[in-house]
């Protein structure tokens, strides 16, 4: 009898998901006893596109193992409010949730012995379809990131991550930031990469939702050319906010007509205009600063002409404008010649598996350097007073990059994949 009632919720919930389309909720924990209305995981609960959900990536989490685990649904596109428990009663647990592509969430939540502690976010979920037969074009390397799949995939991980009961539902009034940008900007899957997109939904409530959708390599006008702002302007709606910061790659280009105050003005309009045609706040970002300094040891400006042209075209148009390219360098001005390079990828041959060369990379920033980032562009929010500040979450303190955190109280956990190949526009 127990087996038949068992069966008979399973077949409930997938009815209520199926009708919902959306919503799921799932039952992690060693209780014989399933939650009502709930899914019960086993490590049984592999992922495959009949079922729609299951353990994803690595091996299925067995309910004791420290090791990351990961967890899919398949989902459409939108936004969606995760709320999870975490702790186990059976022993203490230190957990971090990310999304999708690395998409750092919960950050070392630590629960005692018997207790359990509910957290919520909001995620965003996309694929490459806009519309009929229109798709962003997406890079080769692109093909296999989390971000455009038709899953929505979480990690688990931490010390001793523990996972009690997880809950996903899809949510529509809540203010979405888009964010348009280069390798500076963009989600990464891999380690060591990081950038300050993938940082900043971690300072927010749920009531606010990141679209990460910048990438590596691109330039304000093959962001335009590749659809990506096409399918933002797919889904993008009144109050919403759009980010952007470019001008690493931008200032490369030497072809006739290209240039600071020629066509990358006139495509950060292209931006405001479509952002403001939707009723969405557009916000310009100049560009993170690269590490180089002079004999005095002071930083360098790399992009020539490049944030004094954002700066101009901000204030013509009366755009708010977030001034990262002075955080930045104020950030590396403050850790020296030595110290700045904590923030940036540099790292001895053999730290990672399979990577036989010194990483030296004085563009891309590492974890540590995205998140004391991602601090700025907050910073930048609350001086441009955009009311998406309201919603930064009660442990975020405030942040000054002239006295940035030290490299030694940042703990970050390991994702299980590595890439030795630097971001495309290195």
């Amino acid at each position: 009898m127990k087996k038949i009632a068992l069966l008979l919720n399973v077949l409930l919930v997938a009815t209520i998901c199926v009708a919902q389309k959306q919503t799921y909720k799932f039952d992690f924990s060693s209780d014989k006893k399933v939650k009502e209305g709930y899914l019960k995981v086993t490590p049984q609960t592999l992922f495959n596109n009949e079922q729609g959900y299951g353990y994803d990536l690595q091996p299925a989490w067995d309910g004791k193992s420290n090791k990351p685990f990961f967890f899919s649904v398949n989902v459409p596109d939108g936004n969606y409010k995760v709320t999870v428990v975490i702790g186990s009663k059976n022993e203490p647990s230190s957990t971090t949730v990310r999304g999708e592509s690395r998409r750092l969430f919960i950050e070392n939540l630590s629960t005692k012995k018997g207790e359990l502690k509910t957290e919520t976010f909001t995620i965003n979920k996309r694929n490459i379809k806009i519309s009929g037969k229109e798709r962003v074009r997406i890079k080769s390397r692109e093909k296999n990131k989390l971000n455009w799949d038709d899953k929505l995939t979480l990690e688990f991980n931490g010390e001793s991550p523990r996972l009690n009961s997880l809950i996903i539902e899809p949510v529509e009034n809540v203010p979405t930031v888009y964010l348009c940008g280069n390798s500076t900007v963009v989600d990464y899957d891999n380690e060591p990469w990081g950038a300050w997109g993938q940082m900043i939904p971690r300072f927010f409530t749920d009531k606010v939702c990141i679209a990460n959708h910048a990438e590596s390599g691109l330039s304000a006008n093959t962001f335009i050319s590749g659809n990506r702002l096409k399918k933002i302007m797919s889904q993008i709606k009144k109050g919403d906010y759009l980010l952007v910061e470019f001008g690493h790659n931008d200032q490369k280009q030497k072809q006739p007509g290209t240039g600071a105050y020629f066509s990358f003005v006139y495509n950060l309009k292209i931006f405001i205009d479509e952002a403001r045609a939707k009723g969405a706040n557009p916000v310009l970002v100049t560009p993170t600063c690269r590490r180089r300094f002079d004999k005095e040891g002071k930083s360098v400006n790399t992009h020539g002409e490049y944030p004094d042209a954002i700066r101009w075209v901000a204030q013509k148009e009366n755009v708010p404008l977030i001034e990262l390219n002075g955080m930045t360098t104020m950030l590396c001005d403050a850790l020296g010649v030595d110290g700045s390079m904590k923030l940036y990828v540099h790292y001895p041959a053999g730290t990672f598996p399979g990577q036989t060369r010194e990483f030296k990379d004085n563009s891309h920033f590492s974890t540590y350097g995205a998140y004391e980032t991602a601090k700025c562009v907050v910073e930048g929010m609350k001086k441009a007073k955009l009311d998406i500040v309201n919603y930064l979450r009660a442990d975020y303190k405030g942040f000054n990059p002239a006295q940035p955190d030290k490299f030694e109280t940042f703990k970050w956990n390991l994702c299980p994949f590595i890439e030795i190949e630097k971001p495309d526009g290195n």
